[in-house]
């Protein structure tokens, strides 16, 4: 019977909680989520069953000044988050989740209880950006919580293509990730009607989460990127507990909200990513414009979050997740539709958009991010599977780091009990 592992619920494509094999069991991990916080030594234990809302929450009862550096969704399992990158607003600052574990607790195929010192380094290596469940199933985190300003700032100012949008996308390519790392600005791009005349238009909305106050953040922002805009009046600010309600659009929720465990209103919908290493050119963000106004108002959205900063500074090798120095952007793309029957028509349009961006998108291999899974990049056969056919998606989410997590897993779980469509496989099953 197969295992699957449920922490959020949140993967992607379904494989913490469905299975093409029938015969298969769901270990739910909701229950298991005590948070635990030292603000004598900045850290905390969180158990795998809590949302990023949940640790988010906690830490603000104990601290103003501390946080941690993970995801924008608060309904987001800590375990598949943590397990495979975990990137967030204030990451160009602080690293990713998985730079910021510094203990583990895991049950292996062998039924034992696993700390980082009796896992190995290699064990530990891997379930920090390598998927934990490909090796065992993780139980509990010890993370580094990061010091953050009492105050923060905040602005979401949106550019329509008539307020010049293509030309302010294409020079943020170029400015973002190597501005301060105090600053993330996001991008989120949508096919909307303009208000002028009815007509579809593109909207590019400008997300951003400075650490610092507003007097800082705007000479800074009319220095590197003037032609934004931005003025005082765009800008608020609050607390970094108060900033994750802002970007994940609950602004005006109570701070309570984040221990909500289920999504509001959750269509059906698909996801692809990408990275970006040069600066896509205004033609093809013009094509990208066209594919967006193809799909369904307000129904389809392209994410482009900055890289630089500390991500920078990391090898590539330093944990799994391998998209490091030289990447400027990672793109999230995203299509939702309301009727299960209408699935055939918006997938085949998220396809053709893929197929359209692989002139501007990283090559050899063309990188995807683990958390954001995508099935159509490659899978694995049922039961055991190649090494080979496991190749087809493993170096696209973890490059060279690929063979180094078959060997872990040859290591630890040679009989391939922990596996799915997209698990690390061992050596013996090739």
């Amino acid at each position: 019977m197969q295992i699957r592992v449920r922490s959020g619920g949140h993967d992607y494509e379904g494989l913490s909680y469905i299975s093409r094999n029938p015969n298969f069991v769901i270990i739910d991990m909701a229950n298991l989520r005590s948070i635990s916080i030292d603000t004598n030594e900045n850290t905390a234990w969180v158990h795998v069953g809590a949302t990023l809302g949940q640790l988010y929450y906690t830490i603000s009862q104990e601290s103003r000044t501390l946080a941690f550096p993970g995801g924008v969704c608060p309904t987001v399992g800590v375990g598949g988050h943590f397990t495979g990158g975990g990137y967030g607003m204030i990451s160009r600052k602080h690293g990713l989740a998985v730079d910021n574990i510094i203990d583990a607790k895991m049950i292996n195929a062998n039924g034992e209880i696993l700390d980082r010192e009796s896992m190995g380094d290699d064990l530990f290596w891997a379930i920090r950006g390598g998927g934990g469940t490909s090796f065992g199933i993780v139980l509990a985190f010890k993370v580094k919580l990061v010091v953050v300003p009492e105050t923060v700032t905040v602005f979401n100012v949106s550019r329509t293509l008539e307020q010049n949008a293509t030309q302010l996308v294409h020079k943020w390519q170029y400015i973002f990730d190597k501005i301060d790392e105090n600053l993330q600005v996001r991008l989120h791009l949508r096919s909307v009607r303009s208000p002028r005349d009815g007509k579809r238009t593109i909207q590019v909305f400008f997300v951003s989460l400075f650490q610092g106050r507003v007097h800082d953040l705007l000479p800074l922002m009319q220095e590197k990127f003037p032609e934004l805009g931005l003025v005082e009046q765009d800008c608020t600010e609050m607390s970094w507990i108060e900033s994750t309600l802002f970007i994940a659009e609950l602004r005006d929720e109570p701070l309570e909200v984040l221990l909500n465990r289920t999504a509001q209103n959750t269509p059906h919908f698909k996801a692809k990513s990408d990275y970006v290493r040069r600066p896509i050119p205004e033609h093809g963000l013009r094509g990208i414009w066209r594919f967006l106004n193809q799909e369904v108002e307000n129904q389809a959205e392209l994410q482009f979050s900055p890289y630089g900063g500390v991500l920078s500074t990391f090898s590539e090798s330093e944990t799994p997740f391998p998209h490091r120095s030289g990447n400027i952007f990672i793109i999230h793309y995203l299509v939702m539709w309301d009727r299960a029957t209408e699935a055939e028509r918006h997938v085949d349009w998220i396809r053709r958009l893929y197929s359209y961006m692989a002139p501007y998108a990283s090559k050899s291999p063309r990188a995807a991010y683990f958390n954001y899974r995508d099935l159509d990049i490659g899978m694995n056969n049922e039961g055991n599977t190649s090494y080979k056919q496991a190749s087809a998606w493993g170096f696209k989410y973890f490059n060279n780091n690929f063979n180094r997590l078959v060997r872990v897993k040859t290591e630890v779980d040679p009989s391939n009990f922990f596996r799915n469509e997209q698990s690390i496989p061992p050596l013996s099953s090739w």
